[in-house]
């Protein structure tokens, strides 16, 4: 009877790990590019910038940036959108935000951690 319900309870314990397991989603797998835009992104924008949909923390969540801003201006992709919105926020204020977001990116990103950021932020589709 002991080894019946160790049995039983190995059983349930193995198909919920199965289950569980087969249920997440794996995350992305990031180039080096991307994961030093994710560290830029978590000591620069991560204070006013949600990663999780509908989050609103100051400005607006950065889920899926890289599929809404495809559309976003005529004429621009997502990764020319993206960089200008970084380094030119009052060009394009999303609606029911105010101007709150810094404008001296320009001079305090170097060149290689825009290129970063832009590359990170492209993973969130």
């Amino acid at each position: 009877m002991k080894y019946k319900i160790i049995h039983i309870t190995l059983a349930a314990m193995t198909t919920l790990a199965a289950c569980s397991a087969s249920s997440e989603q794996a995350a992305p797998t990031l180039t080096t590019l991307e994961q030093q835009g994710q560290a830029v992104f978590n000591l620069r924008c991560a204070q006013c910038h949600a990663l999780t949909p509908d989050t609103i923390v100051i400005g607006p969540f950065i889920a899926g940036i890289a599929t809404r801003a495809e559309t976003r201006v005529e004429g621009y992709d997502a990764e020319a959108y993206i960089e200008s919105s970084i380094l030119f926020p009052k060009d394009y204020l999303v609606e029911g935000f105010i101007d709150t977001m810094p404008t001296n990116f320009g001079k305090e990103l170097t060149s290689a951690e825009l290129t970063a950021v832009v590359a990170y932020l492209m993973t969130l589709k």
